[in-house]
């Protein structure tokens, strides 16, 4: 208790008092202070759900909300094609099913949990934040992790829909963001330039849930009637290989 009370000023003791050596300069701030001296810390958890009923982490609870700690997400390795990821916990919670996918519920800036899990890098990664500056600024810090990651509604079609959802920004960030695709570089200069009007934002969870559904659907349905083709092709081939073994002992 007395450490936590004090990090500022035992901070600035320890820095002074240390060994170069000692201090983990790649860490800094009160929220860093165990790590930056060597001081166990408590371990990081990351809550998620799987998005589809048939790929269970729990045999009999498929949509089930779970939380482990950053060691054991990075060994999951779950057998899914993506991984949502969104800032919000009501969204998390009420995200609809997607065939092959789990969602995560994020932590803002904060991105050491997923950044150990390297099985991420295999499958697709896609991010649902705010369409605001703050928003395109946790999704430029995520794609400094994972370059592949894509966004979800943070798209001017979705912004300009939900017009009536619109609400203001406190303390708006003016910086470059680079690591945004052209689209999403012009939404971001929208929201941060006052194109349409001063601090504008849209909050994730005012997006209409009709309107996620559909865009799900939109973006992540041909994967299931890719995966059915494949089926259907299979099963094609293995009926005209029954064929010509027929016609071939007819032959004979």
């Amino acid at each position: 208790k007395f450490i936590e009370a004090n990090r500022g000023v035992l901070a600035e003791l320890l820095d002074l008092g240390l060994a170069p050596e000692a201090i983990d300069t790649g860490y800094g701030g009160v929220a860093q202070f165990a790590r930056r001296y060597g001081f166990r810390d408590k371990p990081l958890r990351l809550r998620f759900r799987m998005l589809d009923p048939a790929l269970p982490i729990l045999p009999g609870h498929g949509a089930a909300d779970m939380s482990l700690d950053a060691a054991s997400f990075a060994m999951l390795a779950p057998p899914v094609q993506r991984v949502f990821v969104t800032e919000n916990e009501i969204n998390y919670l009420a995200f609809p099913p997607v065939r092959r996918s789990m969602v995560v519920f994020g932590a803002g800036y904060g991105w050491e949990v997923l950044a150990q899990a390297a099985w991420l890098r295999q499958v697709s990664l896609i991010y649902w934040g705010d369409i605001d500056t703050h928003g395109f600024a946790i999704l430029n810090q995520l794609r400094a992790r994972f370059g592949h990651v894509e966004s979800l509604l943070m798209d001017h079609a979705t912004l300009m829909a939900h017009r009536h959802a619109w609400g203001d920004e406190d303390a708006a960030i003016k910086h470059d963001l680079p690591l945004l695709t052209p689209d999403e570089q012009a939404v971001y200069d929208t929201v941060r330039d006052n194109a349409i009007r001063a601090n504008l934002r849209l909050e994730q969870e005012k997006i209409g849930f009709n309107w996620l559904s559909a865009r799900l659907r939109a973006s992540y349905e041909h994967d299931e009637h890719d995966e059915h083709d494949e089926h259907d092709g299979h099963d094609e081939h293995d009926e005209h290989d029954g064929h010509d073994e027929h016609d071939g002992h007819d032959g004979q």
